[in-house]
């Protein structure tokens, strides 16, 4: 037997955007070529439309078909900063922490310090990696190409292909460093 499922009630989205919009039920029904009982039953949940009619619905709106399923999807997310997990980096003094918390459900999000005159090591691993450096100077190697960036600049690489990062000049880099989920190893709390 298969228990039974909740079905996804979007006319409270539908209602408010088309109250946003200024529109009256006519007038969507005149763009959609809907019937007006059938909207008024749509948009106080007695009736369930269909993929078709979400698609009229969001042309008529303005809006994409997901828009109407905002009600049922997760909200902000907080993560404080005294809550994310953190680590040493194993191959330079320095520390990481997870931004996101491990929340995110496509990016992994870090904070990472290194000292002055430390690297990361070669290492690889799937998916872009972007750099965006908060402070001090950051060089990065990868094959031949060898970049310096810093406070404020932007670094993407292909994380495939061995990199290494190095704190340069005479303070600590403080960086922001975003990979699709699981292009990295997402930490584990060690104080």
């Amino acid at each position: 037997m298969v228990a039974s499922r909740r079905r996804p009630l979007v006319g409270t989205q539908i209602r408010r955007r088309r109250n946003e919009r200024g529109l009256t039920l006519a007038a969507v029904a005149e763009r959609t070529g809907l019937n007006v009982g059938y909207l008024s039953q749509v948009e106080n949940d007695k009736a369930s439309p269909s993929l078709e009619t979400l698609a009229a619905l969001g042309e008529a709106l303005d809006v994409p078909i997901a828009w109407f399923l905002l009600e049922q999807s997760v909200g902000p997310r907080l993560v404080r900063a005294s809550e994310r997990p953190r680590r040493r980096m194993p191959r330079a003094a320095g520390s990481m922490s997870q931004v996101d918390g491990g929340v995110a459900r496509d990016i992994a999000i870090f904070e990472g310090t290194m000292p002055a005159g430390h690297r990361t090591g070669f290492h690889a691993h799937p998916g872009d990696e972007h750099h965006i450096v908060l402070s001090g100077r950051v060089r990065i190697i990868q094959g031949d190409t060898v970049v310096e960036a810093g406070a404020g600049d932007y670094v993407l690489l292909d994380g495939t292909l061995p990199h290494d990062a190095e704190a340069v000049g005479d303070e600590p880099a403080r960086l922001i460093i975003v990979y699709p989920r699981g292009g990295h190893s997402e930490l584990t709390r060690r104080d």
